[in-house]
């Protein structure tokens, strides 16, 4: 029998695997300018988390999670999402009571969810994400969004639009709750069956259903930022400024409320516009109730995911060519035993002096190590015989122009001579 991945999962080949350590380590190295730390949390979670954290009317909740019951007789989720699992670890190990704001993140984050496989959205997809704890200010909701705006601008995507609301808090929202359901209450027999349940349990979900005639019923519906309290107004309105004085633009959408339950005031979503990737990339916004909903004190936080698969995807699309690196400096060719037992000791010296060698494996004849030299990328090759080894001293070959340069069999001469190129 030949087995094959599971639906919906994708393997990252040893030849691909460069790509993803680019978009890391260049994730790495903008978060650490902002001074966020990394933290790791498990892949499984008890699911009551995910009903309290996410919401029980919301699609990942009632459609897309993978739970199962453990042989304790508990109901275990594999993660749908990352922001729950952070907050439970802020919440378990009192975070809170440390100096705030609390800033971290998580990347190569695998989450799981039950949907229908399609270009840049996997049932088991990895997630980078940012949250910061303990801040109510507008400035926390701008260094967010400053840092998914860096990460797009340093990898070269174009054609990405940032998409900004505000749903309120929950002093304000009943009034617009109720606003909604008036206006959706004469058209109510057009709802999905889903959306019925979402009428009297969470009419704020209706917004974000995805099912074609609920979207044309919801394109009037009233806006959110037109029942918002002074103090939800007056957040948004720094939030802005605060953006136009960092040069990110932005766009209003009083229509977006992402598909969270957790979010309170700003939402937002960087969207893309190319074609064959249409779709968000990156989504998040404020949740200033969940640390308390989850055991914690009453704490504001902020943060945002994204998703790593479509970020690649649409790198691709837009033609962005990710360095490959060099995966060998030079390649040792042995002629010989004595010569072999030359080549196994230098790359030793050489790999401890942070020099990336490669020795034969599969007992190839020189001319087959020389073409698998040339296939691997290797930028040198040496070759050791019995002359070699009498002189002490081999022609260090480069790959790329086939010139080459004497050196002695030691590591320092070797090192020199690569490090001149």
């Amino acid at each position: 029998m030949a087995y094959k991945a599971p639906k919906g999962t994708k393997d990252v080949l040893p030849e691909e695997s460069y790509r993803w350590q680019y978009l890391e380590s260049t994730i790495r190295g903008i978060v650490r300018k902002y001074g966020l730390l990394e933290a790791r949390t498990p892949c499984i979670e008890h699911t009551e988390l995910f009903l309290r954290g996410v919401g029980d009317t919301t699609d990942i909740v009632q459609k897309e999670m993978y739970t199962f019951t453990d042989k304790g007789d508990r109901s275990i989720t594999l993660k749908p999402e990352g922001t729950a699992g952070a907050v439970r670890m802020f919440v378990e190990n009192g975070l809170f009571s440390e100096a705030q704001p609390t800033k971290m993140y998580y990347l190569y984050c695998p989450v799981f969810r039950y949907e229908r496989p399609q270009a840049g959205r996997l049932r088991e997809h990895h997630q980078f994400g940012v949250e910061i704890f303990g801040s109510q200010s507008p400035a926390a909701d701008a260094e967010v969004i400053s840092i998914a705006s860096e990460i797009f601008e340093t990898v070269g995507c174009s054609d990405l639009t940032i998409k900004l609301n505000s749903i309120g808090c929950p002093k304000c929202r009943g009034r617009y709750q109720q606003a909604l359901k008036d206006y959706l209450a004469s058209r109510y027999d057009e709802l999905c069956e889903t959306c019925k349940t979402r009428f009297e349990t969470n009419p704020l979900r209706i917004l974000d259903c995805k099912v074609d005639t609920c979207k044309e019923i919801v394109k009037d519906a009233p806006h959110t930022m037109d029942f918002v309290c002074d103090d939800c107004r007056a957040h948004m309105n720094e939030l802005m400024r605060l953006l136009d004085l960092a040069g990110i633009r932005y766009e209003i959408d009083p229509m977006l409320v992402r598909g969270l339950d957790y979010y309170t005031k700003t939402v937002f979503e960087i969207v893309s516009g190319m074609s064959g990737a249409q779709g968000t990339l990156c989504g998040g916004g404020r949740y200033d109730g969940l640390i308390k909903e989850l055991g914690g004190p009453e704490m504001p936080a902020v943060g945002f995911g994204l998703g790593m698969e479509r970020l690649l995807l649409i790198m691709d699309n837009l033609g962005i060519e990710i360095p490959k690196p060099v995966r060998y400096d030079v390649m040792l060719i042995g002629l010989g035993q004595q010569a072999k037992d030359k080549c196994y000791t230098l790359a030793r010296t050489l790999r401890n002096r942070g020099i990336a060698v490669d020795l034969d494996l599969m007992d190839r004849s020189v001319k087959a190590q020389m073409k698998y030299a040339d296939k691997t990328g290797a930028r040198y090759t040496l070759v050791i015989g019995d002359d070699e080894m009498n002189n002490n001293a081999a022609n260090l070959k480069s790959m790329t122009n086939g010139g080459s340069v004497l050196v002695s069999l030691d590591a320092d001469s070797i090192i020199n001579s690569i490090e001149r190129g």
